[in-house]
């Protein structure tokens, strides 16, 4: 059964947020969680990596790692925007995802926890939309910073200058 008084266009999170609406130091956690073995399972076939230090766990042992040792990337898409609250709160303001830079601080394992988060650290204007700049951080259970990084979003303003 039809519903007329649905429509699909009005079925998002909310009103979106230009660049205008941004400001330097604006924080956007994403939920934590704790990687085990199905994640490492997921991320394995997904990227076809069959390295033993990320499967193996007498392996990852025999050369001196607790546990399985999570793959530099797997740690990475753990600061995806999209698992966190950063374009939804954009909205249709986005316009791309421009790129991304990481470097791997520590070791993450099977069993840890990690805490992702995106910080605005520079807005740069241009004439339709602007260029914003988030650090992207993770952090372990036990406080390490394990990841640190940038992605840059190219956000529509809300009236072209």
């Amino acid at each position: 059964m039809s519903d007329s008084q649905f429509n699909p266009e009005n079925h998002k999170f909310g009103e979106a947020s230009y660049f205008e609406d941004l400001t330097v130091g604006q924080c956007f956690y994403i939920p934590s969680r704790t990687l085990r073995d199905a994640n490492f399972a997921a991320f394995q076939l997904a990227s076809g990596d069959n390295h033993p230090i990320h499967y193996d766990v007498e392996y990852c042992k025999a050369q001196g790692h607790p546990e399985l040792l999570a793959h530099g990337f797997q740690v990475l898409i753990q600061s995806a925007p999209g698992a966190g609250l950063f374009p939804h709160v954009l909205g249709e303001a986005m316009v791309a995802f421009i790129d991304q830079s990481s470097k791997f601080l520590g070791p993450v394992y099977c069993g840890d926890t990690v805490y992702p988060e995106l910080v605005i650290t520079d807005l740069k204007e241009q004439r339709s939309t602007g260029v914003v700049t988030v650090k992207s951080t993770i952090h372990n259970q036990r406080r390490e910073l394990v990841m640190e990084g940038e992605q840059r979003f190219l956000v529509r303003r809300r009236s072209a200058a």
